[in-house]
Parts: structure tokens; C-alpha cells; sequence
């Protein structure tokens, strides 16, 4: 049978060409820890650590490698930044498209004391970036917003959020889970205090590798939420003051780093507005392939632009877990069905509880692959 995989949102397949080989290189033919030992495949290891922070410095136009700081995921990232910046009687706006990784700290910090207003977009996703403004409390400290919905692809105008911010002293976080390496994203000009980011999404890399970009300003502000051994200043028991050791402890995943610097060095090979425009046109010819399908409601945006290559749809009447069950068995179309980790945004969007069958293309994958999953699914309501 046909093997369609639609499901580039939870996780890119296939990686970037040579992501598995410089894994596997790494664990038969290295094998050593970082920052740890005095031999030559420990400074070689470093190196390319090193390197890959500055590619994702370069990718992001951050002017400070040593700010990158790896984690095991978008999430644990996310949580770094949000437990370390608010604290009692602070309080934070998000979006109402937010994913869990960005609420459900949120919902812990506010049995401590800390509030969160959520700005409420519209049924299409889509943020009124000055609706910010009358929320704005004496006791707010930051912004946290996702770039793009992972439920239906809308993006969010977080330069203009980010203006916003700058003009009230506020931090401004980020949650690039769905753009980076997708989308253009300048650390400068969104005026962002700190950006998350996972390698095994848009930047085509391994799962279990992801991290931060954080100011300088910022770095200095926030405590870690881990501490241990670093390899460095080993003689004190006191966390190391620097970055990126101040938030690093213990040992990284380094066959994840390896395989991602494989990755990035591909993206930036190909190019990321080479990526986002196949991307589009593949997105174009499904909507306009769905756009006269009866029974079926395409969530959020109907057309290309504003959005990511995730595309939501609800059948109506019927069963969503049920059709997305049909298309896997019968035509081997690898999609997710539910509530995506984001029931704000399906409330936003008006499907929750039921969720939706979410379509979400990738770098990777082809017309002829988009015009038998439309085809599929005429078949599956024909029943």
C-alpha cells in the first residue's frame, strides 16, 4: 500500500538527508561526552556543538551563540522560560491559539500566585496584535505567544506584538515549535526577549534535541530550573554564572546535536524561502482540491496566505477519529486526529470537544502525494 505520511506537525519524516548516518557516526565512532575530558574527540565534539549553536544564532539573526541553549524539546524549553521569568503576583498575556506547553506551566504557576490574561483571536485564529494593549496591567511582565497555530496554521503577528512590548517594557517570548525553519525569523527585528525552538519539526532534525535563544538581558534575569554538573567551575557548588552553562546541566543529547547540525546545514543548503514556497504550493493545491468536497469544513483560513502548511479539517456529521482511521487503513494517509495538545485553540475555532482531522505538509512531500490524499478522502465520504 501507498504511504502518505501528512503528519509533519507532531514530527518531520522524513529527516534531512544524513541526519540518521551522523547519529549513528556519532555513537559508534565517538561516543565521548562534552566538556568533561581532556582528549581530542571530547575538543572535537565541543566543536561541533559549538558550530551549531552559531548556525542556529545565524538562522535566527542572533548575534550571541553562547545564548543558545539546548533542551530535550520545545516544551522543556518553554518551561525554562516561563517558570524562570514570572514569579508570585506577576502577571503574563498569551493568545487564545496557545499549545499546552505554553499553558499547562501556566496553569501551574497560577496555584502560586501568577495570572494570565488569554487575548481571544477569532474563528480563523488570527490575532488583533493592539487588542494587547488594554490588558496591559501595572504587574504585567511578559507576552508568550506561539508564531503559528499547530492547529490550523494561522500565524501570529508577532513583530507587531513585538512592538507592542518594546513600547511597555515587556519581555516577549516566542514559540517557534511550527516555523522555524520554515518561516524567516529575526530575533532583532521581532524584538524578542527569547525565542524556543525543536530540531525534529520544520527543521527536519531528530526528536529529543531543542533549546532557546535568550538576550543577554534576559539571561542575567532568569534562574535556571535545572542545576548540576556543567564541567565547568566542577571545584563549586554553586551553578555556573555563564552561558549557555547556566542553563545546561547534565549531560546533552549529542548524537541529537549531531544529527541536527546535519539538518540545519541542509535547510540552509536548500533555503528556508525555497522551503515555505513549496510548502505553499503543495498547500494550495490541497485547499483548492478540498474547496468543493462536500460534508467537509476546512478550519481557519481558506487560502494560503497567513498560514503554515497545517491544515485542520472537521467532517461534518461524521465521525473525525473514524475518517482518519479509514484514510490510514485504506490509503495509507499518516494524519492526527483530535485535539492537538490545544484545547484553547480548538475553542477558538470552534471544534472543540470534537477536535479535527489536522493535514500538516512537509518539506518532503510531493503533488502527486496531495492529489491521492484529496482523492482519498472523496473516496472515504462516498463511502
Amino acid at each position: 500500500m501507498k504511504r502518505v505520511y501528512l503528519d509533519n506537525g507532531a514530527t518531520s519524516y522524513p529527516k534531512a538527508p544524513g541526519v540518521g548516518d551522523r547519529m549513528k557516526h556519532f555513537i559508534e565512532d565517538i561516543g565521548c561526552s562534552v566538556n568533561r575530558s581532556g582528549y581530542e574527540s571530547d575538543f572535537s565534539t565541543e566543536e561541533v556543538v559549538f558550530e551549531t549553536r552559531e548556525i542556529i544564532a545565524g538562522m535566527f539573526n542572533f548575534d550571541l551563540p553562547e545564548n543558545v541553549v539546548f533542551t530535550l524539546n520545545v516544551t522543556q524549553a518553554l518551561n525554562f522560560l516561563i517558570k524562570g521569568i514570572l514569579d508570585a503576583g506577576d502577571h503574563c498575556i498569551v493568545s487564545s491559539m496557545e499549545h499546552n506547553a505554553v499553558m499547562r506551566p501556566l496553569m501551574q504557576l497560577s496555584r502560586m500566585g501568577v495570572e494570565f490574561t488569554r487575548i481571544q483571536c477569532d474563528e480563523f485564529g488570527r490575532m488583533d496584535a493592539d487588542s494587547i494593549r488594554s490588558h496591559i496591567k501595572n504587574n504585567t511582565k511578559a507576552v508568550i505567544v506561539t508564531h503559528a497555530s499547530n492547529v490550523c496554521g494561522t500565524v501570529l503577528p508577532v513583530q507587531e506584538i513585538g512592538n507592542i512590548c518594546r513600547q511597555n517594557g515587556l519581555k516577549l517570548i516566542i514559540d517557534t515549535a511550527q516555523t522555524a525553519g520554515i518561516l524567516d525569523i529575526d530575533f532583532m527585528k521581532l524584538n524578542a526577549d527569547a525565542i524556543a525552538f525543536t530540531g525534529h519539526k520544520g527543521l527536519l532534525g531528530p526528536h529529543g534535541i531543542g533549546g532557546f535563544l535568550i538576550s543577554k538581558e534576559l539571561a542575567s534575569a532568569v534562574q535556571s530550573l535545572i542545576s548540576g554538573g556543567t564541567g565547568s567551575l566542577s571545584e563549586f557548588e554553586e551553578q555556573p554564572p555563564y552561558m549557555p552553562d547556566k542553563f545546561e546541566a547534565g549531560t546533552p543529547n549529542l548524537p541529537g546535536i549531531f544529527g541536527l547540525n546535519t539538518a540545519l546545514k541542509y535547510i540552509n543548503k536548500v533555503g528556508i524561502k525555497g522551503i515555505r514556497e513549496k510548502e505553499m504550493e503543495l498547500t494550495g493545491l490541497f485547499l483548492n482540491g478540498i474547496g468543493n468536497i462536500t460534508g467537509i469544513e476546512t478550519v481557519g483560513l481558506r487560502e494560503t496566505a497567513g498560514r503554515t502548511a497545517v491544515i485542520s479539517i472537521d467532517f461534518v456529521g461524521k465521525d473525525n477519529a473514524n475518517i482518519a482511521y479509514l484514510l490510514e487503513r485504506d490509503y495509507g494517509i499518516k494524519t492526527r486526529c483530535g485535539m492537538h495538545c490545544a484545547p484553547s485553540a480548538h475553542k477558538t475555532l470552534g471544534t472543540f470537544p470534537r477536535g479535527t482531522v489536522r493535514f500538516s505538509l512537509g518539506h518532503f512531500n510531493t503533488k502527486e502525494e496531495i492529489e491521492y490524499t484529496v482523492d482519498a478522502i472523496n473516496r472515504v465520504l462516498k463511502g
